[in-house]
């Protein structure tokens, strides 16, 4: 791949939407987590999609069993140790915020480490730092293969 495509993708994007540079301090941790869901799905529907055509339906739940808050919340705890104070403080402030939506059928603890766990990834997203957001994502999928806790 050539180096640079992902500053031209973005750059491009930034263009021709004429989307402004953005400063992640304007964004509460709820709005970081609103796009690091999207990034973490679109990378997970991304890893399912790779391991060949499927039903639709398939492909669904596969993707469901990735993306819901408690595997979210799994991930993450494996993933804290291997954080920066930055990144962790964004974590802490994404899951210590007030949301308005109650927890679907999950404990309010993965509920909240979940939220963390999107508002971390969407800091990095808007930080264009997607090799650490991706290495983070990877270090989290590595656990729940190995069932670590």
């Amino acid at each position: 791949m050539e180096k640079g495509v992902e500053w031209q993708f973005d750059a491009y994007m930034q263009e021709i939407f004429r989307m402004r540079e953005v400063d992640m301090k304007e964004y509460s941790p709820l709005a970081l987590a609103y796009i690091g869901d999207s990034i973490y799905d679109l990378v997970i529907k991304s890893l399912v999609l790779n391991e060949g055509n499927k039903p639709v339906q398939k492909l669904h739940q596969k993707t469901s069993a990735y993306v819901q808050a408690s595997t979210q919340s799994f991930m993450m705890r494996a993933m804290q140790e291997h954080l920066t104070e930055d990144e962790h403080a964004v974590y802490k402030r994404g899951r210590n915020a007030k949301s308005v939506s109650p927890a679907k059928n999950q404990s309010v603890t993965d509920y909240r480490r979940a939220t963390g766990f999107e508002a971390l990834l969407g800091f990095l997203y808007l930080k264009k730092d997607w090799k650490r957001l991706l290495d983070l994502v990877k270090i989290g999928l590595d656990s729940l293969e190995q069932g670590v806790k």
